[in-house]
């Protein structure tokens, strides 16, 4: 059994930054990739960021250059920085890991931007 512990949501004005965490209680470095999807409503949920076993990274175009993911190996954390925040990144995000044998996902953290 894969659990997944989000943090790290909330409220942020435009322009400004919030970073989300994804704690896994199995070893990330092991998982074949890990990515942050988000979900609004009346919106297919969109791959935001993945992280692959060896460390390579891809982005959405709505999030390049504004957007980092990232591993802590110490902490067992994956975390996604968010700089330059616009409203229409409002959604709910969703961690997800891949073991191959097994996907596991989190249970989502609200991140809303707004003046």
């Amino acid at each position: 059994q894969v659990q997944l512990v989000e943090s790290g949501g909330g409220l942020v004005q435009p322009g400004g930054s919030l970073r989300l965490g994804c704690a896994a209680s199995l070893s990330i470095f092991n998982a074949q990739a890990m990515g942050w999807y988000r979900r609004t409503p009346g919106k297919e949920r969109e791959l935001v960021a993945t992280i692959f076993r060896d460390g390579s990274t891809n982005y959405a175009d709505s999030v390049k250059g504004r957007f980092t993911i990232s591993r802590d190996k110490v902490k067992n954390t994956m975390y996604l920085q968010m700089n330059s925040l616009k409203p229409e990144d409002t959604a709910v995000y969703f961690c997800n890991a891949d073991y191959g044998w097994r996907s596991a996902w989190g249970q989502g953290t609200q991140v809303t931007v707004s003046s």
